[in-house]
């Protein structure tokens, strides 16, 4: 399985989102992902055997409860060069981050590669991009962007079906309650 670590904002964060992205979504050149799949990835684990999958609930269920909720909203905008436009986040950056740490640890421990440590930057994608375009205008456009505070109250483990055709679709596959 395709699995990533991740917190899943609720229906009126991403309501709140959609309303202002589609003031700027009818650009030809850019695929905008689905509503229905954003979310705030915090440790991508790439493919994961089945044999390592109750050890990694079992230790993603341990970091969620070592966690104290915090509250978070969607903020601003930004891109990753000229390939992902993505929205950002504010609120509880410092719970966000531990919580991102914990599911890594949780992965590496119950034996899955992960991919080399980065500086976790938390976002939400919005668009890709395969011919290199332009995404400052649309950064500029949602920049001003500040959605309603929400409570963090659980971690989510999702799976991701790779379709082409239609672009990825995710399932949530275990979640785990923060603070126990």
């Amino acid at each position: 399985m395709r699995l990533f670590a991740a917190v899943l904002p609720p229906a009126r964060a991403t309501a709140e989102l959609a309303t202002a992205v589609r003031a700027v979504s009818a650009a030809p050149d850019l695929r905008w992902t689905a509503q229905a799949g954003w979310h705030y990835t915090l440790a991508f684990m790439g493919e994961v055997g089945e044999d390592l999958l109750p050890d990694l609930h079992a230790r993603l269920a341990r970091a969620a409860a070592k966690t104290t909720p915090f509250t978070l909203r969607v903020h601003g905008s930004g891109h990753f060069g000229d390939r992902a436009l993505w929205a950002g986040a504010a609120g509880g950056l410092d719970g966000l981050r531990m919580l991102a740490e914990a599911a890594d640890a949780a992965a590496r421990r119950a034996g899955v590669p992960m991919e080399q440590h980065h500086r976790y930057t938390p976002h939400l994608t919005l668009a890709r991009s395969s011919e290199g375009t332009d995404l400052r205008p649309y950064t500029e456009a949602l920049a001003g962007f500040e959605g309603t505070p929400w409570p963090v109250r659980e971690l989510s483990l999702v799976r991701s079906n790779l379709t082409p055709a239609d672009g990825p679709r995710y399932d949530v596959v275990g979640a785990w309650p923060l603070g126990g």
